[in-house]
C-alpha cells in the first residue's frame, strides 16, 4: 500500500532540497525573461516539467551511488541504502518522472527547453555520477554545468531562445558550484576518502582545496557583477551582490588564514543563502527598475 512513509522515501531519493533551489532559480529565470507579461501556463507547467526531470536525475544519482552512499555518514540513511526502496522501485519512479517531465516540456513549453533539460539530466545522472565523480578531482567543475542550467531553462521556457543574460545566469551557478561543493568536501574529507571518491581535498590536500575555493569565490564575485556590467541590472542589484560577495569572501579568507575546516561547513551553508539571495536581488531589481520607469512615464 502507498502510504506517507513510501511517498517520503521516493521524495527523499530525489534530493528535494536541491531540486527546490533549482526550481527557485528557474522560476527567477522565467520572471527575468518577461517580468510584465507573465504566462502562468509556462510558469506552472515549465517549472513542473523541469522539477520532474530534476527529481528523476536525483533518484538516478542515488540509484547509481548506493555503494558510495552506504560508506558515508551524510548519506547512509538514504532510502536505497536502508532498503526502504528497491532498485526496481527507483528505476520505475525515475523513468515515470523523466518521461512525464519531458512530455510536458516538449508539448506544452518548447522543444529547446525540453532537450536542454534532458541534456542536463543525462549530464548529471550519468556523465557526472558514473564517470566524472569517480575519475577526476575536477568532477565538480566539469559536472557543474548540468546543475547550472535551471535559470537558463526558465529563460528559454519563456522566450524559446538563449540570450546573453541567460548565459550569465548559467555562469553564476557554474562558478558558484566549485566553492559550494569543495567546502562540503573539505568538511567531509574523511568520508570521501573512505568512499574512494577523488574529491579535491582527498587527491590534492586541504590547503590546495582552500586556495581553489578562494580563487573560485573571487571568480564568482566577478561573474555575479556581469548583470550590472551589461546594463541588465541597476545599482540596487550591484549593492546586494557586493554585500553578499563580501560576506562570502570574508568567510573564505578566514578559513584560509585559520586553516579551520569547521568553517568549511559554514561556507557550504552560506553559499546556499548566497545563491538564493543573489537571485532574489536580481528579480527585485528588475521589478524596481520597471516601477521607476512607469513612474517616470507618468
Amino acid at each position: 500500500m502507498f502510504n506517507y512513509k513510501t511517498y517520503k522515501a521516493y521524495l527523499d531519493s530525489s534530493k528535494p532540497k536541491v531540486v527546490l533551489l533549482m526550481i527557485f532559480t528557474s522560476f527567477i529565470g522565467m520572471l527575468l525573461a518577461d517580468p510584465l507579461r507573465l504566462n502562468f501556463e509556462i510558469l506552472i507547467l515549465g517549472n513542473l516539467g523541469i522539477a520532474l526531470m530534476s527529481l528523476s536525475a536525483g533518484s538516478i544519482n542515488q540509484l547509481l551511488d548506493q555503494k558510495i552512499d552506504s560508506l558515508m555518514q551524510r548519506t547512509k540513511r538514504r532510502p536505497l541504502v536502508t532498503g526502504v526502496l528497491s532498485t526496481k522501485n527507483v528505476v520505475t519512479y525515475s523513468f515515470l518522472m523523466a518521461s512525464t517531465g519531458f512530455f510536458i516540456l516538449y508539448y506544452y513549453i518548447n522543444t529547446l527547453t525540453a532537450w536542454l533539460t534532458f541534456g542536463s539530466l543525462i549530464g548529471y545522472a550519468f556523465i557526472y555520477t558514473l564517470y566524472l565523480k569517480r575519475s577526476t578531482p575536477q568532477n565538480i567543475v566539469i559536472g557543474g554545468a548540468a546543475g547550472a542550467t535551471p535559470p537558463l531553462l526558465g529563460w528559454t521556457a519563456m522566450t524559446g531562445q538563449i540570450d546573453l543574460i541567460a548565459i550569465i545566469l548559467f555562469l553564476i551557478i557554474f562558478t558558484w558550484t566549485p566553492p559550494h561543493f569543495w567546502a562540503l568536501a573539505l568538511y567531509r574529507k574523511e568520508e570521501y576518502f573512505a568512499a574512494k571518491i577523488p574529491m579535491l581535498p582527498v587527491t590534492h590536500g586541504e590547503q590546495y582545496t582552500r586556495v581553489h575555493i578562494t580563487l573560485y569565490t573571487l571568480m564568482l564575485t566577478i561573474v555575479s557583477f556581469l548583470p550590472f556590467i551589461i546594463n541588465f541590472s541597476s545599482y540596487f542589484y550591484l549593492a546586494g551582490a557586493l554585500i553578499l560577495n563580501l560576506i562570502f569572501i570574508f568567510y573564505v579568507l578566514k578559513m584560509q588564514i585559520s586553516k579551520n575546516n569547521f568553517l568549511a561547513n559554514k561556507i557550504f551553508n552560506y553559499s546556499i543563502i548566497y545563491l538564493s539571495a543573489l537571485f532574489g536581488f536580481l528579480i527585485s531589481d528588475r521589478y524596481l527598475v520597471l516601477i521607476m520607469d512607469i513612474k517616470n512615464f507618468f
